[in-house]
């Protein structure tokens, strides 16, 4: 379930050295001062057209993938 996970990598981050956590809380603070969160595309929303390379390295347009029909998209940021 998603609360356990967010709440397993809180304990994970509780763990960590005083002055880590304390970098990784400015850069949040950061960020959420920037107005990033203002700019983000939400949930139902339209996409901005862009284009990104396929597994192969061949550029593909969300345009294109819409031509054929409709679209999911799934953001991944990865592990840091």
């Amino acid at each position: 379930m998603l609360k356990d996970k967010l709440e397993a990598i809180r304990t994970m981050a509780r763990r960590l050295p005083e002055d880590a956590q304390a970098l990784m809380q400015r850069s949040i603070d950061d960020l959420r001062a920037s107005g990033i969160l203002d700019r983000v595309v939400k949930v139902g929303e339209r996409a901005p057209d862009f284009t990104l390379p396929s597994i192969d390295g061949v550029p593909v347009s969300l345009a294109e993938l819409l031509v054929k029909g409709p679209v999911v998209l799934s953001f991944f940021r990865g592990r840091w």
